[in-house]
């Protein structure tokens, strides 16, 4: 099934005018871009699934940009440093995104500890009650 392009027909004809050497633009591509980007005001929505204003625009943007030629880490490289990271899904490896990619790999290995952990002491038994005669 290919991907609804409808979002096309909202854009000006001098929007998807391309030179004549300019390479085709690929709808699949396009979608797999817009998958990988974030709405910027959709609040976690991608731009594939968005009707936004805004996204239109950056739809618009992409697909002038991947018409000019430019590779997919170039326009991602663009829409970053344009509106930052939080424009995409994937942030850099980099120290301020540590605790971002290893937070959930901490809290697995900290819960499988714990569990582990239990398992071996087994389970407490309480006391019995010493009897006062």
């Amino acid at each position: 099934m290919k991907p609804s392009l409808t979002w096309l027909s909202t854009l000006p004809a001098a929007a998807l005018a391309q030179p004549a050497s300019a390479p085709e633009l690929d709808p699949e591509r396009l979608q797999a871009l817009y998958r990988r980007l974030r709405c910027l005001v959709c609040q976690n929505g991608s731009l594939a699934d968005s009707q936004a204003p805004l996204a239109l625009d950056l739809k618009r943007e992409i697909a002038q940009r991947m018409a000019a030629g430019d590779s997919d880490r170039g326009i991602i490289d663009f829409l970053v440093q344009r509106y930052g990271e939080f424009i995409s899904y994937q942030p850099p490896w980099e120290p301020a995104t540590w605790l971002l990619w290893l937070g959930p790999l901490a809290l697995l290995l900290g819960g499988a500890a714990w569990l582990f952990r239990q398992r071996r002491h087994g389970p407490v038994e309480p006391e019995e009650p010493v009897d006062p005669r």
